[in-house]
């Protein structure tokens, strides 16, 4: 029961922050949208950071989500299909529209919009080593070292890339992925000329 009430409190806070906003939404709100007291809302959380941090995990694992089912139905060995899917992945997650989303992307919320997409790119690098690489590897040299450390620093860039480069091609992200992961594509690709 304690893991469903918190996980309640979480869902409340999410709704809240979605329809008016992380600043505008106090702990009073969650506690009363949850019909609980906001001495119970304590029991699970010392403030609202900490359950703010709670929902940035939530549409982390949204995120995952999505990449698992990328990973789920595409073709293994189609690696420009591959590629083109796990850039609108990336772009979905970077351009998602929800207030809490453009809360993050506030000056006042940096902070915040670190850790959401530090968390990110620790749990989407970790998943493609223990998957996608993986599944790679079965049929083409893995050419790089600090595997996870790549994708890691990869994915960090590509989403602040995109972030201020929303008219990126995606020819373009394709191609630094390649590029940077030394993936054998099909067919070499002559270079975008970009900006």
């Amino acid at each position: 029961m304690s893991d469903e009430r918190r996980q309640q409190i979480v869902d409340a806070a999410r709704q809240l922050y979605e329809e008016q906003g992380l600043s505008a939404t106090t702990v009073k709100d969650i506690s009363e949208r949850c019909g609980v007291a906001r001495s119970l809302f304590y029991h699970y959380f010392r403030n609202k950071q900490e359950v703010t941090s709670a929902v940035i995990d939530d549409f982390v694992n949204d995120y995952i989500e999505s990449l698992q089912f990328w990973n789920e139905h595409r073709t293994p060995g189609d690696i420009e299909g591959s590629l083109a899917g796990v850039v609108t992945v990336m772009r979905v997650g970077v351009f998602e529209h929800s207030s809490f989303r453009r809360a993050l992307d506030t000056h006042e919320n940096a902070s915040l919009y670190l850790e959401f997409i530090n968390r990110v790119a620790d749990r989407m690098a970790a998943y493609f080593v223990e998957t996608t690489v993986q599944d790679y590897a079965q049929s083409h040299p893995v050419d790089i070292d600090h595997v996870y450390e790549t994708f890691y620093i990869l994915i960090m860039g590509i989403c602040g890339y995109v972030r201020t480069h929303r008219d990126a091609p995606d020819e373009v992200l394709r191609d630094i992925i390649a590029q940077t992961l030394h993936m054998e594509r099909e067919t070499k690709r002559k270079p975008v000329q970009t900006g």
